[in-house]
This record gives structure tokens, C-alpha cells and sequence, in this order.
């Protein structure tokens, strides 16, 4: 009989985790397969009900790409059980050819995120903010910047399977130094708790979420991985050159890089006037 047993949970996250998959993607997918466990209410596993999970997926206020990312988990829970036949497909999507200017994050905007943090005694978001969007790096890549790479002027980063080096600007090298000094940090983690643990996603979360008002920004702006994209859209717009925009993300595909340059609909209208076609 296929039902899902917290063993088999278990047994999946270590599978994960041989597989070098990252942690937040694996506790991500364990957090699916255990909705879809309650869901279930001990039925068995059938195809009709995978089926029926997924539309009961689309009725909730989910995104559509939300459905897809626990889809894909839940996908993977069936195939590493041996259960293939009840995976189910994604929603199709249509890709978005303009970008929500809602939820960008300008330049201006992060600098006054960075300077309410200063003002308010926050110098460890402050300057994580910065290295954040001086790089480019993902929030769970934030442990990679160290003493040592803040003196080697470049950080070596291994995820998913992956080692890549990203360059550390030398104005943000001479402030990581300078923090490293002053907060007796003589080598390893630079970001670190008042217990030496390091910055959990969420922790990063609040801290940024809690200057939004002092800055006199939406908190639907503020979170970390904004701070990633503003760097790839101003990276580009410097170097034009995707390619090697993908190589500084980390990104496996070009495709994803470029959900990072969808201009927002003023943009594509400016663009259009320039192009002085109509007279």
C-alpha cells in the first residue's frame, strides 16, 4: 500500500542531502511532501490523487509558479519511492513579457535601505545589504563571505554541485576588513549571530523587513533576493554581455538569467519611442 510515512520523509531529505541538494531547497520539499501527507489524511498515493492535489493547488491563492515548485517536490518524493507513475504534470506557463514595477527595488530606494540601517545602529545588515548587492550572491551564499575572502579580494562559493569564484569590489572589501576588526573576527564567517551561528534566511529577512519604514520604502520591495536582481539588471545595463551575467549568478541556464532583464512595461514604451518609427 503507497502511503507516505514519516521514515520515508526522513529517508528522502538524507537523499537530498546526498545529493548536495541545497538546504533550502530540501527543507522546502520536505515541507511540501509532509502538506501533501495531511492532505492525503493516510489515503493511499494514486495517480488520481496527485491529480486531484495539484487542482486543489491551483484553486488556493497560490501562484502558478508556486504550484509548479511544489509539484516538482512532490515529483521527486514519488520518483526517489519508486512511484513514477504517479507524477503529475506542471502547469503550463506562459512567459511574463513585462516585469511588475511594483515589486522592483530600485538603486535609490536600496540606498536609502542601507542608510536607515546605518542611522539606526544596524551596521551588520548595512553592510550585508552591500555585499549582497555589490555581488550579486544568493542569501544562502552569505556564509562564503569570509575574513580570507575579503583579503583575497574574491570569494569561492560551492552550491549545487557548483564551485564558482565571484570577485569582491575592493571598496566593500576595505569595509568587510574594517567590520572584521572592529567586531574581533580574526577569520571564517563575517556575518554571523550574537552566538557565532550563521544568519538564517529568515533572520535576513527580518532585519530588512524592519528598516522598510525608516527608508520610506514598500516592504513588498524589500527582501534579499531583491537585492540579487537589482545587481543583475545594473550589471547588464554596464556590461551587456547575459553571458557572462549567468556566470556571475551562478545560473546553470541563460534562460534564468533572463527573467532577471524583463524590462517593466514603461521601459518597453520608452524604448518603443526611441525607436522613432512612427512619424
Amino acid at each position: 500500500m503507497r502511503t507516505i510515512t514519516e521514515r520515508q520523509i526522513t529517508d528522502f531529505a538524507r537523499h537530498m542531502t546526498e545529493e548536495e541538494r541545497a538546504e533550502a531547497t530540501i527543507k522546502m520539499y520536505v515541507r511540501t511532501v509532509e502538506e501533501l501527507t495531511v492532505w492525503l489524511a493516510g489515503r493511499e498515493v494514486t495517480k488520481e490523487l496527485a491529480v486531484a492535489w495539484k487542482e486543489h493547488l491551483t484553486e488556493k491563492d497560490y501562484a502558478p509558479a508556486t504550484v509548479n515548485v511544489k509539484l516538482a517536490a512532490v515529483n521527486a518524493f514519488f520518483k526517489f519511492c519508486g512511484w513514477q507513475d504517479c507524477c503529475v504534470k506542471a502547469l503550463r506557463l506562459q512567459r511574463r513579457a513585462f516585469r511588475d514595477p511594483g515589486r522592483d527595488l530600485t538603486k535609490a530606494e536600496y540606498q536609502r535601505l542601507v542608510e536607515a540601517a546605518q542611522s539606526s545602529g544596524r551596521t551588520r545588515l548595512a553592510l550585508l545589504m552591500e555585499t549582497i548587492c555589490g555581488t550579486g550572491i544568493r542569501v544562502s551564499e552569505v556564509k562564503y563571505i569570509t575574513v580570507e575572502a575579503a583579503q583575497a579580494g574574491r570569494a569561492e562559493i560551492a552550491l549545487k554541485g557548483k564551485i564558482r569564484t565571484i570577485m569582491l569590489p575592493g571598496k566593500l572589501c576595505r569595509k568587510l576588513l574594517k567590520y572584521a576588526r572592529k567586531n574581533k573576527i580574526a577569520s571564517g564567517e563575517l556575518f554571523l549571530t550574537r552566538s557565532g551561528k550563521s544568519l538564517s534566511r529568515r533572520q535576513i529577512w527580518a532585519e530588512m523587513k524592519a528598516v522598510c519604514k525608516a527608508a520610506g520604502v514598500e516592504p513588498s520591495k524589500v527582501f534579499p533576493h531583491n537585492l540579487r536582481h537589482l545587481f543583475a539588471t545594473t550589471f547588464y545595463r554596464a556590461c551587456h554581455d547575459i553571458v557572462k551575467l549567468a556566470d556571475v549568478l551562478g545560473h546553470s541556464s541563460i534562460n534564468t538569467t533572463r527573467i532577471y532583464l524583463i524590462t517593466t512595461g514603461a521601459e518597453h514604451a520608452r524604448t518603443l519611442e526611441r525607436l522613432g518609427l512612427v512619424s
